[in-house]
């Protein structure tokens, strides 16, 4: 009876301990299971979203208003007509801009191109003068009619022809008087040169230094506005979102191509101006010499 007790209180304990060592294990092994399921579930759908987002067709209608009048191609002139309004004032108004520059750039280098040649001639001219009169009667000969040398001369020998009519001794007593006041008269005409072969210029400067800031703004204003139908369309395929893009980025290479030319041509242009001023100051001085040296000889 007694072994009978002990077997069976042997037995409920080797129950209980292989219990408490397989419920664990159970419970683990269920927890996998649960957690096994909602990723089973979910992978389908994950791997379904891509293949959502990857196959969602573009929009027919918002393709054809994107590239319309050229059978879907993009060419700078679809571009153009796709931009919103506020780039498209903004590149004709850089068009504009370029246009004004090359016309300026074209004008300043015929006006240089001349300014150099009838400069040269009226200097051998002007040397070959017996008299401060004719120095005076070739620079206001009509070969070199509005050349600045020229004028230089011309009002020189009028301040000392003024000076002679006042009755004034030019070759005596009142030689240096004349030759300050004649200097006076060439450095007045000299101060309206600068004046003049500076025209153009600020334009210029102002093309350079603006038109590529112009052309970002309208790159940034189009971009934004390209994002805004992307989000308002909910699709990112990218034939819906490269036009709008590339309609914002012809703003910026319209704005380059304005500032690039005029740029490069201000600073050519400023080499030019300084190269001829610094042409100015040598004929200045020869001028003086000559005027001062026919006053010496009474002429």
């Amino acid at each position: 009876m007694l072994d009978s007790r002990r077997l069976k209180t042997f037995i409920a304990l080797v129950g209980v301990m292989a219990f408490v060592a397989t419920a664990p294990m159970a419970m683990a092994q269920n927890k996998g299971k649960a957690a096994e399921a909602p990723a089973a579930a979910a992978a389908p759908a994950a791997a379904a979203a891509p293949a959502a987002i990857a196959e969602e067709p573009a929009d027919p209608k918002t393709l054809k208003d994107t590239m319309k009048g050229a059978g879907g191609s993009m060419t700078p002139w679809t571009m153009f007509l796709g931009a919103v309004l506020v780039v498209k004032v903004i590149m004709i108004g850089l068009l504009v801009a370029s246009a004004i520059t090359w016309i300026v750039l074209i004008l300043k280098i015929f006006e240089f191109a001349t300014l150099g040649r009838v400069s040269t001639r009226f200097v051998e001219a002007f040397r070959s003068a017996k008299s401060v009169g004719d120095m005076g009667k070739i620079a206001m000969s009509e070969e070199f009619d509005g050349n600045p040398l020229a004028d230089m001369s011309a009002a020189a020998a009028q301040e000392v022809e003024l000076s002679r009519q006042a009755g004034l001794k030019v070759s005596g007593e009142h030689r240096e008087t004349t030759l300050e006041r004649a200097a006076h008269a060439v450095h007045a005409v000299q101060s309206s040169l600068s004046k003049r072969l500076s025209g153009g210029m600020q334009f210029l400067a102002s093309v350079g230094s603006t038109s590529p800031f112009v052309g970002l703004f309208g790159t940034v204003y189009g971009i934004m506005n390209s994002f805004i139908g992307i989000a308002n369309s909910n699709t990112t395929n990218l034939a819906v979102v490269a036009p709008g893009i590339a309609e914002a980025l012809l703003a910026t290479a319209i704005g380059l191509f304005a500032a690039i030319p005029a740029v490069v041509f201000y600073n050519y242009f400023q080499t030019r101006i300084s190269g001829f001023g610094a042409r100015t100051e040598g004929f200045i001085a020869e001028l003086m010499n000559a005027v001062s040296r026919q006053l010496d000889k009474g002429a």
